[in-house]
């Protein structure tokens, strides 16, 4: 699997924004304090730091050495122990059928070569009558105004990188169908968005991706792979930030949500 963000300070900065209570409140009704929980694709753990107070105890994975050693790291700011870091492929996961009564995975499916068998084993660690939980948002239906040419190319170049590793973009949509592929039948699904729109949260997000689209994993695989030109991601840089200083400014970015039992 190759993680089209990577693991620059553009990309955790943002990933750091996110918490329990902005990114999985859709899962939080059904955790109990008794739970064992599998945080797959923790990240630099802002939301695994929260689940671990919610839970008995928080296993989370990431999918090699350095995203583990930025999860880890994440972890230890805020204070948070007893948390198990491992490294792990969630297609194939080393661990015991049954072992957690909840497994959680936020924006992980959509970058995942197979997400039906990462669906297949998140179902075999969980316990009957355990939950799934995943969230994965989807960039076809992003939403945003004013409507910059720039903002489309940066699009359409994000969704051709995103599948020239393997991943699929609009995974949102897409969550449903495959829990039914991996066999998975109780299924809850809703949506909901982050949007932002106020000049601060306009700055962070606009801010965010120009310096993304110029200085991460992404600019240089478009620029490797010759999907763009320097002139052209500096372009969409300053799409970005013209749209985070117009004050009519507005994205909405919508996920498909999943809670699934077990049988």
């Amino acid at each position: 699997m190759t993680y089209t963000h990577g693991h620059a300070e553009s990309v955790l900065r943002s990933h750091r924004t996110r918490t329990a209570a902005n990114s999985c409140e859709y899962v939080l009704p059904y955790l109990r304090p008794s739970d064992r929980l599998l945080d797959v694709g923790a990240g630099p753990g802002t939301i695994t730091a929260d689940l671990a107070g919610l839970v008995r105890q928080v296993v989370a994975v990431e999918a090699h050495d350095e995203a583990a050693r930025i999860l880890s790291a994440g972890l230890a700011e805020r204070g948070v122990s007893g948390v198990e870091v491992l490294v792990e492929d969630v297609h194939d996961l080393s661990l015991a059928d049954g072992e957690f009564d909840v497994v959680h995975a936020h924006q992980v499916l959509q970058h995942v070569a197979d997400p039906v068998r990462a669906l297949r084993e998140m179902a075999r660690v969980t316990r009957p009558g355990g939950v799934i939980a995943v969230r994965d948002s989807d960039y076809a239906a992003f939403a945003w105004y004013p409507r910059l040419p720039g903002l489309d190319h940066w699009l359409d170049l994000y969704q051709t990188a995103a599948r020239a590793n393997g991943g699929e973009p609009d995974a949102g949509r897409r969550l449903v169908a495959w829990a039914h592929a991996a066999g998975l039948q109780h299924i809850t699904a809703t949506s909901s968005t982050w949007c932002y729109a106020t000049p601060d949260s306009r700055a962070a997000w606009g801010g965010m991706w120009a310096d993304r689209i110029t200085g991460s994993a992404l600019a240089r695989q478009l620029l490797d792979q010759r999907m763009a030109t320097p002139a052209e991601l500096e372009e969409i840089a300053e799409a970005w930030r013209a749209w985070a200083a117009d004050p009519d400014g507005w994205i909405s970015i919508p996920h498909g949500e999943l809670v699934i039992r077990t049988v």
